[in-house]
This record gives structure tokens, C-alpha cells and sequence, in this order.
């Protein structure tokens, strides 16, 4: 297999079309962020690249109504537009009042600028990290079904590829079968920043768990557990289902499923923190089983209940640190949060821009790792066929199949750190 980095591919001549990025109102940061790296790629590989970027505006008429325009060509462009329908912060003037803008309002923006484009581009790709109406992916009485509805108009209006960041259900994929649909996980990030943050982190089993905050997010913690060879375990959320609060079914308890904690540093990774009462109720029972330190990760941690109790937590011990991505907006307030650290995406969405722009299967970056380490978790993962947890047992099989597993396990958690 054909080894690829970000600098060489800018030196592949059969790229789809010349590469073109617009940033949507609101997503301006991680956009010019984004095309930083590319551009940083491209003069290494002695391209003449001054600018990637094409501004957009979407002005308002004082009733509400709006309308998109295109400043500059975008006549035969492989096109990326960056959108981030979670910004709340972006405002506009109807009637006399200033509004923020919804979910909706930002798709319906999204909306206008692809139709702006009148079909002249040569390819129209959408990155949506915060993928619209990703929470109401399901129908389960007379409801309507946001998201799959979206991504069929993106279609229609002839979308060819749609990138997100982890999806609520990436199953809502299914609505648009013949449409490409990339959902990413970020997961070498958060660990990269993990280790930056916590240098005193110890990452073995005696020292720190993984804990999937409910059975809806086993998956994504369970890589954490695996490419970090410690223990997991998870909580159940016993609902009160003869009740509804705010739309939802009360939880009543967490339950917890797992060996001890006692002692241990904890990780938990979700999607999300809204209110952030689920979180922290269940570090408040990690803390009751006596854990350690407990550090906290959402892909969106978009804190709509505001930050005061998350800093009683902090201030008492309760919760260490929050780890939450750029991929969406992020209060000038909770930036300054002692406790909250950023993971930083941007040359992880720019590394897929340039391979998307030259016809690349992601995969291949996995050569930029060495090759006893990509065979390390290939066998780690058969294994597992034969033995599920991290216990005595699973590595006597790593012994007795892959002796020079320690070394290649170092490895791997030097590119981490790296």
C-alpha cells in the first residue's frame, strides 16, 4: 500500500478540481484554522497557493428574509462549505429585534449559498460537524424526522459528500444511500490532548479506567479502552417512564456495571453535555466509589445550562477537567475555564479536505504509522475474539501471538504524546 502525508499529497497532480473552501457565518475560526494547514502543505510542496478561502454573506432585509451571495468565482471548484448550525452567538435584526441564530436558521443559509452556487461548481461537499437535527434521528410516534429529511434536500440540491463528527446515530445515513456520508470520530485527538493536559496521566490498567456514561455510548468508549489497554465499565440509566420533564423521561438512577474504581483515575466520553446533569451526577457516583481524579470528554460541550455548576464540581473536588473539540461554538466563558481544555480538529478535518480533493480513502494515513504498529492492533483486535476483557488472560494470548506487543503498545502512546 502507497504510503501518503498531508505534504505529499499536494504533490499528486490528479486532484478532482481546484480546491475551494467557504466558511458559513459562525464557523469563520475553524475555517481559517483549517485552511492554514492547507496552505502550510501546499508551500512545502512549492505550490503557489495564496488563498483557499471564498467569502459568502448572507444579509437579512428588516422583515426576516435573507438571501446568500457568492463573492468570487467558484466555477469548476471541488467545494467545501463549513457550517456550524450549533453557533448561537451569530445574531440578526427582524422587526427591530436582534435574534439569535437556530439550527435552522443556519441550515436555511446553508441552503441559500448552495443554491447561490447555480450548479457552476465542479463538486459540492458539506462539513457539518454539529450535523442538523442529529437528535431527532428516529421517529418513534407522529414526529417528524428532522435530519433525514435535510440530508435528502442536500442531495437533491446536489451535495456529493457530507462530513460529520460524531453522529448522534450515523444510521440516519441510511436516508441517503447513493450520497457519500463520513462520520469522523476525533478520537486521536481527544488522546493527544489528553496526555498534554495531564502529563501525570498513567495509562495502565492499575491506574485508569474508561467509563461509558450509558449504554448508547459502549462504542465509542470502548475504543478509548482498547487502544488505551485498560479496564472499562459503564452506567445504566434507569428512567422513570410514567413520567416526562422537558420532553424526556426522568432519569431516576445510574447503575453501574464494572469492577472497582477505587483508586483510579476515570475518563468518560459522550457526544454531548447540554445541561450536563447526567455528567455530573454520574461523576458525583464515581466519586461515591471512590475514584480518583475523574476528567470528562464531549465531542460538544455546548453547556445550555450554563457553566456554574460544572465549577462547584471542579471547586469541590468532584470533577478534574472537560475536554470538548473546536468543532462548534464555544463561549468566550468557558474558554477561560480553569477545568475545560480544548481539542483542537482543525488539521484532522483538513487532512480529509486533501484527501477527499485528490480521490484518497482516509484509510491510507494509517501509513504514516509504522507497520508493526498497524499489525500490533490488527492481532489486539483478534484477540479479542478469544478473550473480551483486558485481563490476564487476553495477554497471554498477546505473548504467546505477538510477543513484541509492549514495544509496539509504547509506540503507539509516543505518537500520542507526540
Amino acid at each position: 500500500m502507497q504510503k501518503y502525508t498531508a505534504e505529499s499529497v499536494f504533490n499528486l497532480e490528479a486532484n478532482v478540481a481546484p480546491l475551494r473552501i467557504i466558511s458559513m457565518n459562525g464557523a469563520q475560526e475553524l475555517g481559517a484554522k483549517i485552511e492554514g494547514h492547507l496552505l502550510n502543505w501546499a508551500h512545502k510542496c512549492g505550490k503557489e497557493e495564496e488563498k483557499l478561502s471564498i467569502e459568502v454573506d448572507c444579509p437579512r432585509f428588516s422583515s426576516g428574509d435573507g438571501k446568500g451571495l457568492i463573492k468570487s468565482s467558484i466555477r469548476g471548484t471541488d467545494l467545501y462549505i463549513l457550517v456550524d448550525v450549533g453557533n448561537y452567538s451569530c445574531k440578526y435584526n427582524m422587526y427591530g429585534f436582534e435574534n439569535a441564530m437556530s439550527p435552522d436558521d443556519h441550515y436555511q443559509d446553508l441552503r441559500r449559498i448552495i443554491q447561490a452556487t447555480s450548479g457552476k461548481a465542479h463538486r459540492i461537499n458539506v462539513i457539518m460537524p454539529n450535523l442538523y437535527g442529529g437528535r431527532q434521528h428516529r421517529r418513534n410516534y407522529r414526529e417528524s424526522l428532522d435530519c433525514a429529511v435535510a440530508l435528502q434536500e442536500l442531495r437533491a440540491m446536489g451535495v456529493d459528500n457530507i462530513v460529520t463528527f460524531d453522529a448522534h446515530d450515523p444510521r440516519v445515513c441510511n436516508a441517503v444511500p447513493m450520497m457519500g456520508f463520513d462520520n469522523m470520530m476525533p478520537s486521536y485527538q481527544v488522546m493527544k490532548a489528553m496526555f498534554k493536559h495531564i502529563p501525570d496521566l498513567q495509562v495502565d490498567r492499575d491506574h485508569l479506567m474508561v467509563i461509558s456514561p450509558d449504554e448508547g455510548a459502549l462504542n465509542r468508549n470502548m475504543y478509548y479502552a482498547v487502544n488505551m489497554g485498560v479496564e472499562m465499565g459503564m452506567f445504566y440509566k434507569r428512567r422513570d417512564y410514567s413520567r416526562v420533564v422537558n420532553g424526556r423521561n426522568p432519569i431516576v438512577a445510574h447503575e453501574y456495571l464494572g469492577t472497582s474504581v477505587e483508586g483510579k483515575d476515570v475518563f468518560v466520553a459522550d457526544d454531548i453535555i447540554a445541561s450536563g446533569e447526567s455528567m455530573l451526577d454520574l461523576a458525583y457516583e464515581l466519586k461515591k466509589r471512590k475514584a480518583n481524579r475523574i476528567f470528562a470528554y464531549a465531542t460538544y460541550a455546548i453547556f445550555t445550562a450554563g457553566l456554574e455548576k460544572f465549577d462547584k464540581a471542579y471547586a469541590d473536588g468532584i470533577i478534574d477537567g472537560v475536554f470538548g473539540t473546536n468543532l462548534t461554538y464555544r463561549t468566550p466563558e468557558l474558554l477561560q475555564r480553569e477545568w475545560f481544555h480544548e481539542v483542537d480538529c482543525s488539521k484532522y478535518v483538513a487532512y480529509y479536505i486533501a484527501a477527499l480533493n485528490h480521490n484518497i480513502s482516509i484509510s491510507v494515513w494509517l501509513g504514516a504509522f509504522p507497520e508493526e504498529c498497524i499489525e500490533y492492533v490488527v492481532v489486539h483486535e483478534l484477540v479479542h475474539l478469544l478473550e473480551k476483557g483486558h485481563n490476564a488472560r487476553f495477554y497471554g494470548y498477546l505473548d504467546r501471538y505477538y510477543p513484541e506487543w509492549k514495544t509496539c503498545e509504547g509506540k503507539l502512546k509516543n505518537i500520542w504524546k507526540s
